[in-house]
């Protein structure tokens, strides 16, 4: 699996990104390590948001914003293992001036491997205070919000 032939589609109001599993994610007995997890989706929505116009060095750069998350409930369902080829999905289920609310889950062939709730804030990327989202990133993620549970 190629990221190439994998190009998410960011129209689609659910994004997915594949990932495999390394070594460097898996404990002693190759099966990946649980904060592992935590990295797979924040590259999940790191590409997302970068799909969307938005990538994290030109937030912060060009609009002194950066995302931080706040809160996560996690369901770890099944174990994913050295070598699987995983896709990790993201859905923005809310968006309020400060803040986001994103849902994701992680599968391996269709398999729900785990699923989460992730609050994100934004933050003042000078001094890493609460701000409100850009208008034009607060607009648009707006307008992405969905219903996915």
């Amino acid at each position: 699996m190629t990221s190439e032939s994998q190009i998410p589609d960011p129209e689609s109001p659910v994004f997915s990104w594949p990932t495999r599993v390394y070594w460097e994610d898996t404990d002693a007995g190759g099966v990946v390590y649980h904060a592992q997890y935590l990295a797979f989706m924040e590259r999940a929505r790191s590409e997302w948001l970068r799909a969307h116009g938005y990538g994290q060095a030109m937030l912060q750069d060009d609009h002194g914003t950066v995302f931080a998350v706040r809160a996560m409930r996690i369901d770890f369902r099944k174990p994913a293992r050295l070598d699987d080829a995983l896709q990790v999905s993201v859905a923005l289920r809310e968006c309020r001036r400060a803040s986001a609310v994103f849902v994701q889950e992680i599968r391996r062939d269709g398999v729900l491997l785990l699923d989460a709730e992730v609050r994100v804030a934004a933050l003042s990327a000078g001094d890493f205070r609460p701000r409100a989202i850009p208008d034009a990133l607060f607009a648009q993620l707006k307008s992405l919000e969905t219903s996915a549970e």
